[in-house]
């Protein structure tokens, strides 16, 4: 007798994120997941409070076939818990954990996993916040960082790893890929051959990436062997302007001790963040394919109008370009996001920030609106100034984020602003 053929299919992201980990019958039968908005449990016996405290606190493995019990909404919330199971999807990670905030998860994710001496090596240019974060705050702690710049190779990255004298403190490596604002690309391979090669038997050098420009639609960190893969879900993940939330995934051995911390610092995201994420979800895919394919068209026009000097958007990236072979490899699709730095200066680009009127004028990026602001004067402020110039991050820079509004509005919207000068 011939065996029949499986007909179960291994569902994609974007089917599953409108059911997986949620069970209706366990809450009334609601086709959507409602808002736990609780900050307590009740224990249906004093047995099972313990077995439950248990688990949360390391104190023993789960049993096959247990679950998570719920205690405490700073511990744990089906809201949250869902929306986790939901974004380890995307990078095929064992476990993740969501936060108030995308500084809030740098910076429980970078203090859990390093100590005082730690060497903390990151790519410039990165996020104002990362940046401050790294060269100032972690410096209280005496964990000390270094930045290196994109065009930097492997030899030059360990001479500078060296000369710091710390290379056996190396803790972690830490990098923003697309770089904000500069769309400037890092080769992951490259970072993980160097985190190996100061790993040892006792220690692992933790390889880190803030992900938010490509989302976990366009780029998969993990499959390039990265541990670490964190989010301003603020961002595409949110997408629609409305809520603040940062997000981390990785292996369960990363993500235990992450969580546990962020439990103890008390930065996790509201029940009420997790429901509006959880409603993100399910539309991220189309979201950002949209936004996608605005800004190639956004992209291609910029890079032939003549008021505008350069345009970084990695879709214009050609064969024999340095980072083309790192785009191909690393990147799904160039993504939305677009900087571009106009004839003249910081007079200039206020001029045309000034007068669009669909395009707003506002930090943040990723949502269905489409956004502009000045990277040198607003969100890398904190950034030290001459190190920003030699990012070619100057005061004609324009950082903009294509929404999902027709692309023939967008151009006309900074046609009319471009005019201006």
């Amino acid at each position: 007798m011939s065996k029949k053929k499986s007909t179960s299919v291994k569902m994609r992201p974007e089917s599953l994120m409108m059911s997986h980990g949620y069970k209706p019958e366990l809450s009334e039968g609601a086709v959507k997941c409602p808002i736990f908005q609780t900050s307590t449990f009740v224990f249906k016996t004093a047995e099972e409070g313990k077995s439950f405290f248990e688990v949360a606190y390391g104190k023993r493995n789960l049993k096959p076939k247990e679950e998570v019990g719920l205690i405490y909404s700073r511990i744990n919330n089906p809201d949250l818990e869902i929306l986790e199971d939901r974004l380890c999807l995307w990078d095929e990670a064992e476990d993740g954990a969501v936060f108030e905030s995308g500084m809030a998860a740098i910076s429980t994710t970078v203090l859990e996993l390093l100590k005082p001496g730690d060497l903390l090596v990151h790519s410039e240019p990165i996020y104002g916040g990362s940046d401050h974060f790294f060269k100032h705050i972690l410096l209280k702690f005496g964990i000390y960082s270094i930045g290196f710049m994109p065009n930097q190779s492997k030899a030059e990255i360990i001479e500078m790893i060296e000369a710091t004298g710390k290379a056996k403190n190396l803790a972690m490596i830490f990098i923003e890929s697309p770089a904000n604002p500069t769309n400037d690309l890092i080769d992951m391979k490259m970072c993980v051959e160097i985190a190996k090669k100061y790993s040892t038997k006792d220690k692992k050098v933790i390889t880190a990436i803030d992900n938010t420009f490509l989302g976990p639609v366009f780029s998969h960190p993990l499959k390039h062997g990265f541990d670490l893969v964190l989010y301003s879900a603020t961002k595409y993940i949110g997408g629609h302007s409305d809520v603040i939330a940062g997000a981390c995934v990785g292996s369960k051995e990363l993500m235990k001790r992450v969580k546990s911390f962020r439990s103890i610092m008390g930065t996790m995201a509201s029940p009420n963040t997790g429901w509006l994420l959880m409603r993100s979800l399910e539309t991220l895919k189309m979201r950002m394919t949209v936004q996608a394919e605005n800004a190639k068209k956004v992209a291609a026009w910029l890079d032939k109008h003549p008021k505008v000097e350069k345009v970084y958007y990695l879709g214009l990236l050609k064969k024999g370009d340095k980072q083309y072979n790192t785009y191909k490899t690393q990147c799904l699709s160039p993504g939305a996001m677009i900087s571009f730095d106009v004839k003249g200066g910081e007079k200039q680009a206020f001029k045309v920030l000034n007068a669009m009127k669909l395009i707003k004028l506002a930090v943040s990026l990723g949502s269905t609106e489409s956004l502009a602001e000045h990277p040198y004067s607003m969100t890398h402020t904190p950034v030290n100034d001459d190190l920003k110039k030699k990012m070619n991050l100057t005061e004609k820079m324009i950082r903009l984020s294509v929404g999902v509004e027709h692309y023939e509005d967008i151009i006309a919207d900074i046609e009319q602003a471009l005019a201006k000068i």
